[in-house]
């Protein structure tokens, strides 16, 4: 009888045990399923943020001239294809903007924002003030305050 009994708990702590052992291959497979994904986030926004960083610099207008609007990205992104749709809305108004990304399993990410067209010809203006601005004399007196006993 007690041989028997013994029997018994072996395989309901067999049966325990596969179960728990079933939970944590289910939640590290969960895990590594949401690290692969969060990985493939963190390439696309930063494919994504260079696509539009390459159009703020090359501007809406030139960029189609300049550079494909659609393919591949080069090597190590090579299985990762891009598209950027680029829309005027009228004169004067700020073009909207939409950039794609799409992974190989075929998940796609996207961005839409508004750039506004460069106005005159001079592709890179002078943004300097008129009058140079001496922050010595404009934020030192607070410093000199704050360290003097």
């Amino acid at each position: 009888m007690r041989r028997g009994f013994a029997l018994i708990e072996v395989v309901i702590a067999g049966v325990i045990l596969a179960v728990g052992l079933a939970g944590i291959i289910n939640v590290s497979m969960r895990a590594m399923d949401m690290q692969r994904r969060g990985e493939a986030e963190v390439i696309a926004s930063s494919l994504l943020d260079g696509l539009l960083s390459q159009v703020l610099v090359d501007g809406v207008t030139e960029f189609p001239k300049l550079n494909a609007t659609s393919g591949r990205f080069d090597a190590p992104f090579e299985d990762w294809e891009f598209e950027i749709l680029i829309d005027p809305e009228g004169l004067g108004d700020p073009y909207t903007v939409t950039a794609m990304v799409r992974d190989a399993r075929g998940q796609s990410y996207s961005v839409e924002t508004r750039i506004a067209p460069r106005l005159g010809e001079d592709p890179n203006p002078d943004r300097r003030p008129p009058e140079p601005f001496d922050r010595q004399s404009a934020f030192g007196k607070d410093e000199e305050a704050a360290v003097a006993p």
